[in-house]
């Protein structure tokens, strides 16, 4: 199977790799030897592969994939490596041309793919729990009551302002006396 990118071949592919992580997290338990391995899936894949485009068509096909990725869709991406996979839609993350010297009419590809991963529909028709709206008004209206507080201490202040006022003056002057 020639690997393709929606309905567009991609011409003589050298090297294909594929990249697939596993998101593992390690719980230890206090006081025991060893730990749990607890499986969080798996990061999107990353694909690379390299081609060489030739004859009359290189062009047409440079513009064409391009195109594609410029776009910034998801596309359907088949080969024989990612048939196992299970990757449905991946969208280029990155491409590069490079004209081959002394040889016309050919152009060597690069590119990289990322799996496209449909993000979750948000759950539907479950609004808020009523009880939870109440909570966070109720916290906001304590917080409101707790301002007006504020500004009777900032306004209360004022009347130790004239006694402290030379506070510092008879502090430095004692200290230079003392020494």
């Amino acid at each position: 199977m020639r690997p393709m990118i929606d309905e567009l071949e991609l011409p003589q592919v050298q090297e294909i790799d594929l990249l697939e992580r596993r998101s593992l997290a390690e719980h230890r338990a206090p006081g025991m030897d060893g730990s749990l391995l607890q499986n969080l899936g798996r990061s999107p894949a990353c694909l690379a592969l390299w081609g060489v485009a030739t004859g009359p068509d290189a062009l047409d096909f440079a513009e064409q994939l391009d195109a594609k990725f410029r776009a910034g869709e998801p596309v359907s991406f088949v080969a024989d490596i990612v048939e196992g996979a299970e990757i449905e839609r991946m969208v280029i993350d990155d491409l590069r041309f490079q004209e081959v010297a002394g040889k016309p009419a050919r152009a060597a590809f690069a590119l990289t793919l990322r799996e496209h991963i449909e993000p979750a529909d948000p759950a539907s028709g479950e609004p808020l729990d009523d009880g939870l709206l109440e909570d966070a008004t109720g916290l906001v209206d304590g917080l409101v009551d707790g301002l007006d507080l504020g500004f009777d201490f900032a306004t209360g202040l004022e009347r130790f302002v004239s006694p402290l006022e030379g506070l510092l003056q008879r502090l430095q002057q004692h200290n230079q006396g003392a020494v």
